[in-house]
């Protein structure tokens, strides 16, 4: 199981059944492959759609908020961007699952833009970060160069201020408490020396430390 799957796995155990979920684009769009058959979520896309359907089942017609085919689930909803937001800002969201570019010590998330690179544009993501009563980040726990990626301070532009509730990377589980960055769960065979060594950020470790849960291999695999 490579780092993302992984990621996903991790945070859809933490989804609630009758949860409306919005997913961001990359790893959050995995989520919904490793969902418990007890949990059922209603996926929501800013562009407008709230009962989205599985990947697998797509409609020549329709894109999600990443500009992907997509399909609808009987009894979903499509309507426009001023209604979407209005459900965002609303605070009608349970969870939102985004990437990020970097977090910091301080629940502050830089997710939309590298100085001098093309940039499309920061999608919903300002709002979502903003409305969502929970806000989950998933993303590789460093840069592909091996920079920490969970700093003191973020260094990018950022897309908010002390709204992310949790960080989950293919190394550890991360929550925000009362202000504080507290390591809930680690990930098999990764010392707390390798956490503090691949993060910048100061954190404090759970009293109750957990090994992330890995998802059953079918096939042997």
């Amino acid at each position: 199981m490579n780092a993302k799957q992984l990621i996903a796995h991790r945070i859809a155990l933490e989804l609630q059944d009758g949860d409306v979920v919005n997913l961001g684009i990359g790893i959050p769009t995995q989520v919904p492959n490793y969902l418990p058959d007890h949990i059922n979520i209603t996926l929501q896309s800013e562009n407008g759609i709230l009962g989205l359907g599985p990947m697998t089942e797509i409609h020549p017609n329709l894109v999600n908020a990443g500009g992907k085919p997509c399909g609808i689930l009987p009894g979903g909803a499509i309507f426009d961007s001023a209604l979407s937001f209005a459900m965002i800002r609303g605070g009608h969201i349970n969870t939102c699952v985004l990437g990020g570019l970097q977090v910091d010590q301080h629940a502050n998330l830089a997710s939309w833009m590298i100085p001098g690179k093309m940039v499309l544009g920061m999608g919903g993501a300002m709002d979502l970060v903003t409305g969502a009563r929970k806000v989950i980040i998933a993303m590789e726990h460093c840069t592909k160069d091996g920079s920490a990626k969970i700093l003191k301070q973020c260094t990018l532009p950022l897309t908010a201020i002390n709204k992310v509730s949790m960080i989950v990377t293919e190394l550890g589980v991360f929550y925000f408490e009362q202000g504080q960055l507290i390591l809930k769960e680690h990930a098999p065979n990764v010392t707390l020396e390798v956490l503090r060594e691949k993060t910048d950020a100061e954190f404090s470790i759970a009293h109750d430390l957990k090994i992330m849960p890995i998802p059953v291999q079918e096939n042997g695999e």
